[in-house]
């Protein structure tokens, strides 16, 4: 084992997939690992052995299997480039093709591969946004901001309630080469920078709380269910993208 940490999979028919991706995003907000078969979802955890009762309660005959050493190096396998906005995304042990515009992201110990679809659908509605100034809310590995500024958005500044997240944003913005700031900042409470974009990939309960304390004149926001609208007073929905159970919008200011 590396230091307990616990493997925790669940299963449920394509038909449920909904509900068992908003169950364990409700208990794994940093994240989880999902796989698809021909019928079924399945849904990963990894936490520490004291947490694992807990999910075995929450997943009904889920599995729980010790992860074991070198596991880092078989999460690589995972972490593989996607491309989105007219960008290629992924980590520092691939190589985009020759003329792509690349966001190289190494998330250490921080949330956010680009790979996963609410990601990928900000990222697209980045593309088709106005450029100017751009403040990213929960910032995590850095992965929008850094394409923020391959579409031409400046300046930027990044926030996170986490320290490792805006130290690990910090990183990955110097080995691409962009010029950012960043800062540990409550999205929820803490004083938010102007800007006249703002993107938000966390979850439903802190987008609403966040919208709600914006000076901007867009909003881009995600990390829920296509089930899912946040509830933004002040803010005009302009439009929703959508990719593999998972929903991402655009709102203008209307205050």
């Amino acid at each position: 084992m590396t230091d307990g940490l616990v493997r925790v999979s669940a299963s449920a028919p394509l038909a449920r997939a909904e509900e068992l991706r908003a169950l364990a995003l409700d208990l794994a907000p940093g994240g989880f690992e999902e796989t698809e078969t021909a019928d079924a979802l399945v849904v990963s955890l990894y936490v520490t052995e004291d947490a694992v009762a807990g999910l075995l309660i929450a997943f009904p005959g889920a599995d729980a299997t010790p992860v074991q050493p070198g596991w880092e190096d078989g999460w690589r396998a995972f972490h593989r480039p996607v491309r989105a906005g007219g960008l290629w995304i992924g980590p520092p042990w691939e190589q985009p093709d020759p003329g792509e515009l690349a966001v190289v992201i190494d998330p250490g110990r921080a949330f956010g591969t680009g790979a996963h679809p609410t990601t990928r659908l900000c990222i697209e509605l980045l593309e088709t946004s106005e450029r100017g100034s751009l403040l990213d809310v929960g910032c995590g590995s850095g992965v929008l901001s850094i394409a923020a500024a391959r579409l031409g958005f400046e300046p930027i500044r990044a926030v996170d309630n986490d320290p490792i997240a805006v130290e690990t944003t910090v990183a990955n913005a110097a080995v691409n080469g962009v010029a950012l700031d960043a800062a540990v900042v409550d999205g929820e409470s803490g004083e938010l920078p102007r800007a006249d974009v703002a993107v938000a990939n966390v979850l439903l309960g802190p987008v609403e709380k966040i919208l709600a304390r914006l000076e901007t004149r867009f909003a881009i926001t995600s990390g829920y269910l296509t089930g899912d609208l946040p509830a933004a007073p002040g803010w005009r929905h302009l439009e929703r993208a959508e990719l593999e159970g998972w929903a991402a919008d655009r709102f203008r200011a209307d205050r």
